[in-house]
C-alpha cells in the first residue's frame, strides 16, 4: 500500500464535499476520477512506471542536449509556473546523474541552471510588475486575495523579503509565486535581485550536486530529497504557526477577525461542521488562561524581524534539519556504494595538485581540526566567556564540543567505512565521518562567541568569516592528505553543522527565559 496516494486521495475527497455546492459538475466528475485513480495506485491495484528510470534513460540520450533540457525546465518553472505542475527540484537532480555518468560537465550545469533559474525568476517578477496590484485584486477574488491581504503581504515582503525569497526558493508550492508576488507588490528589483541570486545559486549547487553524487541511486535520492523538503516545509508550517498564535494572542484586533470568519461559515453547507469544530479549539488557545502562546512568547521577541531572535532560531533550525539530514544521506549512499565518483573525482584532483611542500604544509594546518587543539581552543573560549559573565555561552561551547566528538566517536563505529590507502598523514579509527572536520566547525562557534558584543557588523562577518575559511581548509587538507574522502569530509561538517545548530537554539531559549524571569518577578 501506498499511503501517500490514500492521504491525498482523502484529502481530495474531503475538499469535494466540503465544495460540492459551488463546483461545476464536470468538476467534481473530474475530481471523482483522481479520487479513484490514486486510490487504485494507493492499493496497488494500478502501478505507475518509475519516473525517475524514464528520466535516467531520457538523459542518456539527450547526451549535451541536457544542458538545454534542464535549463529551459528552471526557467519555465518560474517564468511560466511549471513548478505547479512539475517539480524542478527532479529535472535538475537527473541533470546532475547525468553530469555524474560523465556525459556532461557538473560546473557547467551548475552555472546554466543558476542563471535560468535567475532569468525564470526575472520574467514572472517582470509579469507580476506589469499586471501589478489591480490585475491580482480584480482576478484574485476566488482565492480571496483582498486589499487588506494583499497589503498584509506586501508589508511581510518589506520587513522581511530576504527570508521570503531565500528560504522559499526551498519550498515547491511557493516557488513559483515568489517573483510574481514580489513584482506584483512594486517590490524594488534592487532588493529582490541580490536575494533571489543567493537562492537560485544555493538551490542548482544543492540538487545538480545531489544528483551527481548519488547517480547510482536515483530512485533512493529522490525518495530522501522528497522526505527532506516535506519536513522543511512541516518546519516551516510549525514555525509560522507559533508567529501568528502569538500574534493572536497579543492582537485583539486579529482574535476578532478571526472569530468573524469562524463565524460566517456557521450556516455555510460542509463549513457548520468545521466551524463547530474549531471554536473550542479556538477558545482553548486562545483564553486567557491558555499558556501555550506564552511560553512560546517566551522564545520570541514582539516583532519577528531580520535582525532578532526569530531570524536566528529559524536559520538554527533549518541548518540543524539540513545538516543531519545530509549526514545520514551521505551515511546511506557510501553503504550502498563504497566508492562514489566524487570520491575518485576528489582524489585525482589531489594528486595533479600534489606538492612536497604542500604536503608538508598540509600537516601542520590539518592539526587545526584536531580533537587537542579544538578542545584548548574552545575551553579558552570558555573561559574568556565566564570572564565576561556570558555562563550560556561558556556552556553552550563546552557542551558543543563534547556531544560533537561523542557523536563522531559512535558514528565511526557504526559505519566502520576503512580509510583510503596510501595516506601522507597518520590516521587512526573509521573513515566516516571526518574527525578533523567535524572538529573545526567548533572554530565558526568560537568566532561567534568572542564577536558576539562589542564590535560592529563588518568585525563580527570579517571574524566567522575566517574561521569558515579556516574550517573549510582543514577539510581540504585531510582530502589532500589522502586521510578521508571527500564524503568523509562532507559527513562530517554536516554532522557538526546540525549538532552546534541544536546547541545554539537551546542557548537562545535559555537567554531568553533568563532574560524575562527578572522583569516577571519585578512586577
Amino acid at each position: 500500500m501506498k499511503f501517500t496516494w490514500l492521504l491525498a486521495a482523502v484529502a481530495l475527497a474531503g475538499w469535494l464535499i466540503i465544495r460540492r455546492h459551488k463546483q461545476h459538475r464536470w468538476v467534481q466528475v473530474a475530481e471523482l476520477v483522481v479520487i479513484a485513480g490514486a486510490c487504485l495506485v494507493g492499493f496497488g491495484v494500478v502501478h505507475l512506471p518509475n519516473f525517475e528510470h524514464l528520466l535516467e534513460d531520457a538523459g542518456q540520450m539527450l547526451g549535451k542536449w541536457t544542458y538545454l533540457a534542464v535549463g529551459l525546465l528552471a526557467f519555465l518553472e518560474t517564468g511560466a509556473f511549471l513548478g505547479f505542475v512539475a517539480p524542478g527540484e527532479t529535472a535538475v537532480i537527473v541533470g546532475g546523474l547525468v553530469a555524474g555518468q560523465g556525459e556532461i560537465s557538473l560546473l557547467v550545469l551548475i552555472a546554466i541552471v543558476w542563471v535560468c533559474c535567475v532569468l525564470g525568476d526575472l520574467t514572472s517578477f517582470e509579469i507580476g510588475r506589469r499586471l501589478g496590484r489591480g490585475w491580482l485584486l480584480k482576478h484574485g477574488a476566488r482565492l480571496q486575495i483582498t486589499e487588506e491581504r494583499l497589503g498584509t503581504v506586501e508589508a511581510f515582503l518589506d520587513k522581511r523579503g530576504a527570508v521570503f525569497i531565500v528560504f522559499g526558493r526551498f519550498l515547491g508550492l511557493v516557488r513559483p509565486l515568489i517573483p510574481f508576488t514580489a513584482g506584483a507588490s512594486r517590490m524594488p528589483l534592487s532588493k529582490f535581485l541580490p536575494y533571489d541570486i543567493l537562492a537560485a545559486g544555493l538551490w542548482s549547487i544543492l540538487f545538480c550536486t545531489l544528483g551527481f553524487l548519488f547517480w547510482r541511486s536515483i530512485d533512493q535520492l529522490t525518495t530522501y530529497v522528497s522526505r527532506g523538503l516535506f519536513a522543511f516545509g512541516t518546519l516551516v508550517v510549525v514555525i509560522g504557526g507559533i508567529v501568528a498564535l502569538i500574534h493572536l494572542r497579543r492582537s485583539p484586533e486579529a482574535r476578532a477577525k478571526v472569530r468573524d470568519w469562524i463565524d460566517e461559515r456557521d450556516d455555510q453547507p460542509g463549513w457548520k461542521h468545521l466551524a463547530k469544530a474549531a471554536r473550542p479549539v479556538w477558545h482553548l488557545l486562545l483564553s486567557p488562561a491558555a499558556k501555550l502562546a506564552d511560553v512560546a512568547a517566551r522564545f520570541t521577541t514582539d516583532r519577528i524581524t531580520p535582525g532578532n531572535l526569530g531570524l536566528e532560531l529559524t536559520t538554527l533550525l533549518m541548518l540543524a534539519l539540513i545538516g543531519g539530514f545530509n549526514f545520514f544521506l551521505i551515511g546511506d549512499a557510501i553503504l550502498n556504494n563504497p566508492e562514489p565518483r566524487i570520491d575518485r573525482w576528489a582524489f585525482d584532483l589531489a594528486q595533479r595538485l600534489r606538492n612536497e611542500t604542500v604536503v608538508d604544509i598540509a600537516r601542520v594546518v590539518t592539526e587545526l581540526g584536531s580533537s587537542p587543539v579544538t578542545a584548548a581552543l574552545t575551553l579558552a573560549t570558555a573561559i574568556f566567556a565566564l570572564v565576561r559573565r556570558r555562563r550560556i555561552d561558556a556552556v553552550a561551547l563546552i557542551a558543543g564540543w563534547l556531544l560533537v566528538w561523542a557523536a563522531v566517536h559512535t558514528t565511526k563505529s557504526a559505519y566502520d567505512r576503512e580509510r583510503p590507502i596510501g595516506a601522507f598523514t597518520d590516521t587512526f579509527d573509521a573513515a566516516y565521518p571526518s574527525g578533523h572536520t567535524a572538529y573545526a566547525i567548533a572554530l565558526i562557534a568560537i568566532a561567534t562567541v568572542l564577536v558576539r558584543a562589542g564590535v560592529g557588523w563588518a568585525v563580527r562577518i570579517g571574524v566567522v568569516t575566517v574561521a569558515v575559511i579556516l574550517a573549510a581548509i582543514v577539510g581540504v587538507t585531510r582530502v589532500y592528505l589522502r586521510a578521508h574522502f571527500l564524503t568523509d569530509v562532507l559527513g562530517g561538517a554536516a554532522l557538526a553543522i546540525a549538532i552546534w545548530s541544536l546547541v545554539g537554539i537551546f542557548s537562545l531559549f535559555a537567554g531568553r527565559v533568563r532574560h524575562n524571569v527578572p522583569s516577571e518577578t519585578s512586577r
